[in-house]
């Protein structure tokens, strides 16, 4: 596919979803910053949508040179970018920005960005590199374990300001554990260590008084006892967003008509997928943007299933796994299948440099794709699967 003299190359149907989803969440937040504009731009409806589409095109720079480069680099700098996220994690829990109560973002040399995008990033392509290079390590327990303690580290320090974030990367690890051959009893052993301190943890915080719980912990349990239909304190961000989905129907209201965005908390991030269902329907906003997320991991099961190496394979469904599960988490929010994490929409929701990140792993990815598509054209060269080195 070409467009002028920039030639795309790698998977189509993923160049597709993603202009797509970038053009489908442009309107949504144009729609949904209406009542944000009067509030911090004296009505200027327009400054949001810009500022979006200014980050839309930095993101689609860097996704274009992204997929231009061989991926086998990044497998060279995931060793230093995962050290680089520790010290970044860490420094933004102790001087980070604190926004809603939640120190998320940290500025270095003049620029805010969420540390926990990127360390998701790093920590994906940490894990590729691991896996792909330790398999025999991997099968014993004490190489079990230090990778482990990467993953742990990590989804720890970015727990106490984002435990959705947190949860999204600890299962997405978990599942490119099991794709990269780690024993099935190491990984029933971590699945039961996690389940039993998830369970005591969420026994502990529904017992303790919110007035001795620290940092977010009240609104972690203010969102389990909401959930659980036990506590009515934030039960006016599922409610609207239930109106707003029932107001939609089949076919919705139209671009621009939707009203709950006035009175839906964050409806250009946290809930734009209710925004997107009022106004553009079941049928053309929300089983679109669901068969747009389910293309792009079909389609980066098939690179998995096509790739000569075992890094650009890992790496591959490792990225889309972290991008589809946190869409679909996202969306089970919105329909109150799920309690109210805050999880952004990938490529849809406004955002600075998370969109930033998400079309850099997306980068990654064609970058993958690309190579398969090279090596098909090419069969001379050596072919494997999943675990070839």
């Amino acid at each position: 596919m070409q467009l002028g003299r920039l030639k795309f190359r790698g998977d189509q149907y993923i160049w597709f979803a993603v202009f797509l989803l970038s053009l489908l969440g442009l309107l949504a937040v144009y729609s949904a910053t209406g009542s944000l504009a009067f509030k911090k731009q004296h009505g200027n409806t327009e400054y949001f949508a810009i500022r979006h589409v200014m980050f839309l095109f930095g993101g689609f720079f860097l996704m274009y040179f992204f997929h231009l480069l061989d991926y086998k680099y990044f497998s060279r700098i995931s060793q230093m970018a995962v050290g680089v996220a520790i010290v970044l994690l860490i420094l933004t829990l102790i001087f980070g920005n604190d926004i809603n109560d939640a120190k998320r973002t940290i500025t270095v040399f003049g620029v805010t960005f969420q540390s926990s995008d990127f360390a998701k990033f790093a920590l994906i392509m940490f894990i590729a590199r691991y896996l792909s290079k330790n398999q025999e390590d991997l099968n014993s327990l004490k190489g079990f374990i230090v990778i482990i303690t990467y993953i742990t580290v990590i989804c720890l320090l970015i727990m106490p300001e984002n435990l959705s974030t947190s949860i999204v990367l600890f299962l997405t690890c978990t599942i490119l554990l099991f794709i990269g051959n780690a024993r099935l009893r190491h990984l029933a052993l971590l699945a039961g260590v996690f389940s039993v301190v998830a369970l005591i943890g969420a026994g502990v915080l529904l017992k303790t008084p919110d007035s001795i719980l620290p940092g977010r912990a009240a609104t972690w349990k203010a969102r389990i006892e909401n959930f659980r239909g036990s506590d009515s304190s934030e039960s006016f961000q599922t409610t609207q967003a239930k109106i707003a989905i029932v107001g939609g129907g089949l076919t919705g209201k139209g671009p621009g008509k939707g009203e709950q965005s006035a009175y839906l908390p964050h409806p250009y991030s946290d809930f734009i997928f209710a925004v997107i269902i009022e106004e553009y329907g079941l049928l053309f906003g929300g089983l679109t943007v669901i068969g747009l997320y389910l293309l792009i991991l079909f389609r980066s099961i098939r690179i998995v299933l096509k790739s000569p190496k075992a890094f650009g394979a890992l790496l591959a469904v490792g990225l889309a796994f972290s991008m589809v599960l946190q869409a679909f988490i996202h969306m089970a929010v919105a329909t109150s299948l799920f309690p109210v994490t805050g999880l952004t929409l990938p490529l849809i929701s406004m955002g600075g440099t998370s969109i930033i990140f998400t079309s850099a792993a997306f980068g990654v990815l064609l970058s993958v794709s690309r190579s398969v598509e090279e090596q098909d054209q090419n069969p001379e060269e050596e072919k494997g699967g999943v675990n070839a080195n």
